[in-house]
């Protein structure tokens, strides 16, 4: 049904009937949901599996013992002589035959070599 109302000099035309869609359809179609949902894209494929790596990197590196072998983020291959709980500090073995010793810290080790000196298998 069609209602005409006078505003000031000049006519409208007003339809009365049901109010505009809202609820789901309405929530739907706002132009912040692919926003949302790029964020969420982003989440998943690039902060949670960094999250879970720097955690696995973090473990290996509190769980180190003396005789475990690493190598260091410069390259160098030591074997760990004295890894104290809670200390931030490393000592390792880079020489057998001068007894050559080096400092490092915690955080220097990339990885923590496996029984046959190979690193262990990295997910690209």
């Amino acid at each position: 049904m069609l209602t005409v109302v006078e505003m000031s000099g000049m006519w409208l035309l007003a339809q009365k009937g049901a109010p505009p869609a809202g609820g789901l359809q309405q929530l739907l179609s706002g132009p912040w949901v692919p926003l949302i949902m790029v964020m969420v894209l982003f989440y998943l494929l690039m902060i949670r599996p960094e999250r879970r790596k720097r955690a696995e990197l973090t473990r290996m590196r509190d769980e180190l013992k003396k005789n475990d072998r690493i190598v260091t983020i410069g390259g160098i291959f030591g074997t760990v002589v004295n890894a104290s709980k809670g200390s931030d500090e490393v000592t390792i073995k880079v020489d057998e035959s001068n007894n050559t010793r080096l400092r490092i810290q915690r955080g220097a080790i990339a990885h923590v070599l496996s029984g046959d000196g190979s690193p262990p298998p990295r997910d690209l």
